[in-house]
């Protein structure tokens, strides 16, 4: 059995959950998501809490049975929290000239390239950017959907990657880069 799966979730006030024909859907003041499940997990909404099970009379390998008993129980959690709390997730742009900018959802990012790379951002997340004098600039992006939010901070991530040598590129926040030392100078 899953030690996951087997935690059970609880509702926090402001939250509703629904089980109709294998999709849980989860509403709450940030947003509305729904999942669907596998027929071989049983899902149990009794009063704030929701528990899985896994149904033994479902024709998959128990192992398969046991790897969606936890993964469904994370995705459903992930639901719950996002559209209750929501998450947040904060990049950082390290080099010089490198710039951020947003109108919208569509960003602008200046990484050194000879031209400026648009990004046109999902209607769930939320962008906003910041650029202060003598530090670097900021995008914090913010969603219910957490699987989105690290696709979307992934593919901006994916324009620069960070190096090891001068440390340059676009990372999350507080991210420490371990550092390389360049080629030393010839022994003679």
């Amino acid at each position: 059995m899953s030690r996951i799966g087997k935690l059970p979730i609880t509702i926090p006030a402001g939250v509703t959950v629904t089980y109709n024909d294998n999709v849980v859907s989860v509403k709450g003041a940030k947003g509305e998501m729904s999942q669907a499940i596998n027929p071989s997990i049983l899902v149990n909404i009794s009063g704030s809490e929701i528990v899985f099970e896994i149904d033994e009379t479902a024709d998959l390998d128990a192992k398969q049975k046991q790897a969606y008993h936890g993964l469904y129980r994370s995705l459903v959690h992930n639901m719950v929290v996002g559209v209750s709390e929501g998450y947040k997730k904060t990049l950082e742009l390290v080099g010089v000239g490198f710039r951020a900018s947003n109108q919208g959802n569509l960003i602008e990012l200046s990484l050194g390239f000879t031209h400026s790379i648009f990004i046109q951002l999902p209607a769930e997340i939320k962008v906003e950017t910041k650029s202060e004098r003598n530090q670097n600039p900021l995008i914090i992006l913010e969603s219910c959907d957490k699987q989105l939010l690290g696709q979307v901070c992934a593919k901006i991530r994916s324009f620069r990657k960070p190096e090891p040598y001068k440390g340059k590129g676009v990372l999350f926040a507080g991210e420490i880069i371990r550092r390389k030392s360049g080629k030393s100078a010839g022994a003679k």
